[in-house]
């Protein structure tokens, strides 16, 4: 086999490996994010902390001079994710072990049995997955330029799928 055919193969399918690779890392990934919602009342912060108490998030602080609580729950790991990731880098090695054969024909049986390590990726996600999390809820009060009045505000920082479940449950606007 011309060696320009196998560079051609062997190149895009090292790309790959790459790409597979920090796609299972980014699945374990942090996504905290902070948004800002118009509090109309007072009852707004009580509805957000019955809500959070609802989804098993319990309060671990709460700071009254800051106004401020702070929740903290067990987010589990999705047996679903951690299924399609192990499917996903089986696939991938199994291509990249094709590759190989064809650059390496002595070592085939070596490169087909790296499938074997594609539950690692499944087995990765699922301890790194399972994780406490935390969401914060904090009151900001700031004056208003014209009116001279003090408009008040509650910041949320939680996970980035928290807060959009939590939008759809509750008519929220953001500032």
């Amino acid at each position: 086999m011309s060696s320009a055919l196998v560079s051609t193969a062997l190149i895009p399918t090292l790309l790959l490996f790459v790409g597979l690779f920090f796609f299972i890392k980014a699945s374990v990934k942090d996504r905290t994010e902070k948004i800002t919602i118009a509090a109309a009342s007072d009852q707004m912060l009580t509805q957000l902390e019955e809500y959070f108490t609802q989804r098993s998030y319990r309060v671990t602080a709460r700071d009254s001079t800051n106004k401020r609580v702070i929740f903290e729950g067990f987010v589990r790991p999705s047996l679903f994710l951690a299924i399609f990731l192990t499917l996903l880098a089986a696939v991938g090695i199994l291509c990249g072990s094709c590759i190989l054969s064809i650059v390496f024909p002595q070592w085939n049986l070596v490169w087909f049995c790296l499938v074997l390590l594609s539950p690692v990726a499944g087995i990765f996600y699922w301890q790194k997955a399972g994780r406490p999390e935390q969401v914060s809820l904090a009151i900001e009060t700031k004056p208003d330029a014209e009116s001279q009045q003090l408009h008040s505000s509650i910041a949320i920082t939680a996970h980035r799928d928290e807060l959009a479940q939590l939008q759809n449950v509750l008519p929220l606007s953001k500032l």
